[in-house]
């Protein structure tokens, strides 16, 4: 039998085969709250037979959202809503019972983005967008307003929403649970020496800026114990000394790996230099990216394209 074809586990979750389907942002959400169109979308996936669907990057609070129509899990009524799809998508799709994941997001600087499709740049709050807070105070785009810079208490907040939004996940019943700590979203902007300039204990040094991702995957597995695995979405390549180059993403990687049970890494920036200025790619090392997971990925004993 080809290893593609043949079983692993993560943790406590067994997978038929290697296969897994990577999150596709789908920004169809009313207020977070999933919709008939996932209900389809999560349906044709759970009839694939691949080894584990991981849903699309899913904002821990409001604020946290890429645009204002993603998938969100901060309040009981996203629970309620995203339950309800998950109940039939289990009921009448996924015959071969294949786990499920759900990847658990902040945005951070690049939040309030308008749909892609529209062009993607940032919203003011008169367009329906709302103000982002971010490690330090710099602009993702030299043009656009500097974030706010979070505050001790921001990051407490932030790290309980993460905590609070794994919990209804569990409770939904999804087996696994993944933290986007890539393409220059939150928990990435604290790694990269580029969007984190504090002087605090989460900056500076690559241990400090390391720390908040410590502390997520840590107190995510505290909060649902070993009923759930725990993965991280991670970038895993650099381009230079100035960045979070490889030499860095590898330390990062020895110094994590074994707090999670799958790391799924981005290993190539496979966007051109026509999207550079794009909200969706964020300049230099370890931060181009696709929103929601879709870029290359692989695992301890896999690899796959989403």
């Amino acid at each position: 039998m080809s290893l593609l074809f043949s079983p692993t586990a993560l943790g406590p979750v067994a997978l038929k085969n290697r296969i897994v389907i990577a999150p596709m942002c789908q920004y169809s959400a009313d207020n977070g709250n999933a919709s008939d169109w996932h209900l389809m979308q999560f349906g044709q996936m759970a009839m694939s037979s691949a080894g584990l669907f991981i849903i699309e990057a899913t904002a821990v609070n409001p604020e946290g959202r890429i645009t204002p129509h993603d998938l969100g899990l901060w309040s009981d009524e996203n629970e309620a809503a995203l339950s309800k799809v998950i109940a039939s998508v289990q009921r009448w799709a996924n015959a071969s019972k294949m786990p499920l994941a759900i990847q658990l997001a902040h945005a951070g600087r690049k939040a309030s983005s308008e749909v892609p499709w529209r062009g993607g740049q940032l919203m003011l709050p008169s367009e329906g967008g709302w103000a982002t807070m971010a490690p330090s105070a710099l602009p993702q785009l030299p043009n656009e307003a500097p974030p706010k810079a979070m505050t001790l208490a921001d990051i407490q907040r932030v790290k309980n929403d993460f905590v609070q939004a794994a919990l209804r996940a569990q409770r939904i019943g999804f087996d696994v649970i993944e933290l986007h700590a890539a393409h220059g979203y939150l928990m990435h902007q604290f790694l990269s020496p580029l969007a984190n300039q504090r002087t605090d204990e989460y900056g500076g040094s690559l241990e400090n800026r390391l720390r908040l991702s410590r502390e997520l995957i840590e107190e995510t597995r505290d909060a649902v114990g070993d009923r759930c695995a725990i993965a991280v979405r991670f970038s895993a390549d650099g381009h230079g000394d100035e960045h979070l180059g490889a030499d860095e993403a590898h330390a990062a990687l020895e110094s994590l790996g074994p707090l999670a049970d799958l790391w799924d890494l981005v290993v190539a920036d496979y966007y051109g230099e026509e999207m550079a200025s794009s909200r969706f790619v964020q300049e230099g090392a370890l931060e181009a990216g696709h929103e929601g997971g879709g870029g290359l990925e692989g695992e301890h004993e896999q690899a796959g394209a989403g």
